[in-house]
């Protein structure tokens, strides 16, 4: 949120101001002039971090500086690249002051969570602010001194590592104003207004439908019931339509709002006017223009005032509660940073473990927590002790709900059975559900800017509309001489225009598309991702990290001529001990299985010392390594030599059996020292259990897949066969990948790229990019917002072809949805200017319209199995 004035400094500053109206009143002389007069020398001063949108030109950040400059006391520098501002500001200057200052250069200012944190614990102090001393230590403190400052210190450390912001403002920072960009504000259209709407308009539709109902000067009685409807009940369209005339643009109920008025103001003047108003008159339904009486017989459209207005704000209040937003449910789930938790505390001193009830605010990573069921889990943590089972989060990341020792753990999934400790690793915006919020609402406000353009689009009818009814009207009344009529049928032009509709076509199925993608673990940037996607042809697949399980094993060892096969292991074993990756891991764990079972005997070492580790840009390791040798004389010789693993892309790499273990098992390791190869170790690596299927899935949908691979071509072709994928790019190495996809783009094919965190600058060259089985990526993968797709939280490969499907099919229900937008106004404006279509009937078919196209769009919540 911007930063704002907080309750508790608008509740001191009220206070202060009926004192001294209070003092006034009692007739004491009170200096009332400037609040804010202070020697900004002499106040203390407060830093603020303030993180910006829109900044300008870096030549230009120096204006801003020089305006806040300008407030005495003031200090500020923007740092351009990271695209935040550090102020020093004497403390009784209100952040708001700072906002506005930079909002006058269209720069949109947030407080970081840290300065918040600590403007809000200044202000909720009872102390004033001093200037503190640097580096105070403990000593010479008293115990009870001792222990405030230590406890002042671990809320300090607890506010800099946490989560959570302990301040109700933190939730509105986090909640995006429910603004509705297509036409009516959604908070005024309310049940209470469709009730009025109904218990006064009901009366006034029956009575002039059924001639029996209809006693002397019942006109008027239905002039005054009209009167709540029109200007009560309808308000919200009329305040859209003002709301754009002063604006210069076109509110999309602008033409229902017309009508109402039209079919309102018309009436009165008949009712003034001609006979329509004599106590007696009876009305007689007409429901084709041709028909209609004449303007000296009199005739009321309050019906039509009515009826529309009730039929519009029920349309509007089901669509409203129709359209599911994940973004709400997630709000509702969000857990209070007030709430309390139950901790695992250790007694240091004693080894005592006790539970104590702490703020989740307070805590911090590495802490235990306690769930029992029935508890949503309100941090992302690893399960230390007990088991449980889980109902699914919001999110489906297809993760194993049967929890136990060792298994991770995700906010918003709720405890069913069991009782679980947790150690937190993340908490509050830092988990992985916060997370996933931030890049679900920021596709949002992505589609909304777009949405902005299909609205501008369709709101074009109205002007078009009304250009038409004043036309209709004219000619109407030129050929047969009935205004009456003619009201008639530029009212029906008015009401069955339907811009909602068109409008509706690409942005809700889009936004719903989107949350039923984040729902099933799949989270997309924005609704230009799904035009991508629904036009790719092509999926490129890096083996790694996307077709494989995240785990390795050794599966051969083949030892050069003269060479010893264990003595290969071990130093690769050795070289691979700094390096995470899964075939790093599975050389160092069968490494350490062949020292444990002592083989290779005496002549084998049992432990390889290992110095100047480096990884090179093709991913190869490098390292200097102590080798002991016997000679001749049985005497042991100690040297460092280089020793190096590294992956052969090719067959002309390696020569005799090498070459051959190269090619005809897994994936092959290169052991080499001494500037000589002396073996190849092959690494199995499981295929996850959908990869195959996925595949053939794709391939049906037309898709044409391909697999990047360091491989050489025969192990990588090998491999590709298993899964049924039809092209291979082989012997690719790291920094080549990029310049391999873009090789395919060139060739004419969209190209969807399919990999995890270490093929990123691979899926930037993409025209689309996906990221998968990272759902860590999303709680620490700030920078990838600009340069990624989509991002896949689970961990199997079905998602790809359901994410093209569902693209395919958003799209799709997208362009049907606006032909069929265009072929209903078309010809519902026809048909009124022909005299063929009540204002009523026109009012029906303008909402079923809507109504149509909102269930066609709805239907993009169910995603693809």
């Amino acid at each position: 949120m911007n930063a704002s004035r907080t309750p508790l400094q608008g509740d001191v500053t009220q206070a202060i101001d009926e004192a001294i109206r209070a003092a006034k009143a009692a007739g004491i002389d009170v200096d009332d002039g400037p609040k804010h007069v202070f020697d900004a020398d002499q106040r203390p001063k407060t830093s603020y971090a303030f993180e910006l949108e829109n900044l300008p030109d870096a030549p230009d950040v120096g204006e801003i500086e020089d305006a806040l400059e300008e407030i005495p006391g003031v200090w500020a520098r923007i740092v351009y690249p990271t695209n935040t501002v550090w102020i020093t500001a004497p403390d009784v200057i209100d952040p708001t002051q700072l906002v506005k200052v930079m909002a006058r250069f269209n720069v949109r200012a947030t407080m970081t969570d840290s300065s918040l944190r600590r403007r809000v614990s200044e202000l909720r102090s009872p102390e004033p602010a001093t200037t503190r001393r640097g580096n105070r230590g403990t000593k010479g403190m008293s115990g009870r001194m001792r222990r405030q400052h230590e406890l002042e210190a671990k809320t300090i450390e607890s506010a800099r590592v946490s989560g959570f912001l302990n301040d109700p403002a933190n939730t509105a920072r986090h909640t995006p104003p429910d603004n509705d960009l297509l036409y009516t504000a959604r908070d005024l259209i309310t049940l209470k207004r469709l009730a009025i709407a109904i218990v006064f308009g009901a009366p006034v539709f029956l009575t002039s439908y059924f001639q029996e109902l209809q006693f002397p000067g019942w006109q008027w009685v239905v002039l005054a019931l009209s009167i709540p409807v029109v200007f009560y009940a309808a308000w919200p369209f009329h305040r859209a339509l003002a709301g754009g005339v002063r604006r210069g643009l076109t509110a999309l109920d602008g033409a229902s709002s017309l009508a109402i008025l039209l079919a309102f103001g018309w009436s009165i003047v008949l009712l003034v006017a001609t006979p329509a108003g004599d106590i007696g008159w009876q009305a007689e339904p007409k429901w084709l223009a041709f028909n209609h009486s004449r303007l000296a017989d009199g005739e009321l459209f309050l019906d039509v005032a009515c009826g529309m207005t009730i039929l519009l704000l029920a349309g509007r209040i089901w669509t409203m509660r129709a359209r599911p937003s994940l973004l709400e449910e997630m709000e509702k789930r969000r857990p209070e940073p007030s709430s309390e938790v139950r901790v695992s505390v250790r007694n240091r001193a004693t080894g005592a473990v006790t539970e104590e009830m702490m703020p989740l605010a307070e805590v911090n990573p590495g802490d235990d927590i306690i769930l029992v069921p029935g508890d949503i889990i309100p941090v992302d943590g690893q399960v230390m002790g007990g088991s449980c089972v889980l109902e699914p989060g919001l999110v489906d990341a297809r993760e194993d709900l049967n929890i136990k020792v060792g298994s991770k753990v995700y906010s918003g999934a709720t405890i069913v059975s069991g009782k679980i400790k947790v150690r937190v690793v993340h908490t509050g915006h830092l988990t992985r559900m916060a997370a996933i919020h931030r890049w679900v609402q920021e596709a949002s406000h992505r589609q909304n800017r777009a949405t902005l353009l299909s609205t501008k689009t369709a709101a074009y009818l109205i002007p078009a509309a009304f250009m038409l009814a004043v036309a209709d009207f004219v000619l109407w009344v030129l050929i047969y001489q009935n205004y009456n009529a003619a009201m008639a049928t530029a009212l029906a032009v008015l009401a069955s225009v339907a811009p909602t509709a068109l409008a509706l076509s690409p942005a809700m199925a889009i936004r719903l598309g989107i949350e039923s993608s984040a729902r099933n673990g799949i989270i997309i940037r924005d609704g230009a991702t799904l035009r991508s996607l629904e036009n790719v042809d092509t999926v490129i697949f890096n083996r790694v990290g996307t077709l494989v399980q995240p785990f390795m094993t050794v599966e051969t060892v083949t030892a050069a001529r003269g060479e010893n096969a264990d003595m290969v292991l071990r130093v690769a074993g050795a070289l691979a001990m700094e390096s995470n990756h899964p075939s790093s891991q599975a050389l160092v764990r069968a490494a350490r299985e062949a020292r444990d079972h002592d083989e290779g005997g005496v002549d084998i070492p049992h432990w390889i010392d290992v110095a100047k580790n480096e990884i090179t840009r093709n991913g190869d390791l490098k390292a200097r390594i102590e080798i002991v040798s016997r000679d001749d004389d049985g005497e042991e010789h100690t040297q460092q030599v280089e020793a190096m693993l590294w992956r052969p892309t090719n067959l002309s790499s390696l020569h005799g059996r090498l070459a051959a273990a190269a090619t005809n098992g897994g994936t092959p390791i290169v052991v080499r020292w001494k500037g000589k190869d002396r073996g190849v170790i092959t690494l199995y690596d499981p295929v996850k259990d959908d990869a195959a299927e996925s595949i053939t899935r794709l391939e049906d949908m037309g898709i044409e897949t391909v697999m990047l691979s360091r491989d050489t071509y025969p192990v990588a072709r090998r491999f590709a066969d298993l899964l049924g994928i039809s092209n291979v790019l082989a012997g690719i190495g790291h920094t080549d990948k990029p310049g391999a996809v873009r090789a395919v783009h060139t060739q004419g094919a969209t190209v969807a790229m399919v990999g995890d965190r270490s093929v990123v600058n691979t899926l930037r060259v993409a025209d689309v990019g996906i990221l998968v089985g990272s759902g860590d990526s999303l709680e620490t993968g700030n920078e990838l917002r600009e340069d990624i797709s989509v991002i896949v939280v689970r961990d199997d490969v079905s998602a790809i072809p359901q994410l093209i499907e569902q693209a395919r099919r958003v799209c799709r229900i997208i362009d049907r949805n606006i032909v069929y937008s265009w072929v209903y106004n078309i010809s519902a404006m026809v048909l009124a200017v022909a005299g063929l279509l009540h204002p009523m009937a026109a009012t029906v078919l303008m909402l079923g319209s809507s109504l149509f196209v909102e269930a066609r769009s709805l239907s993009v919540k169910k995603f693809p199995s």
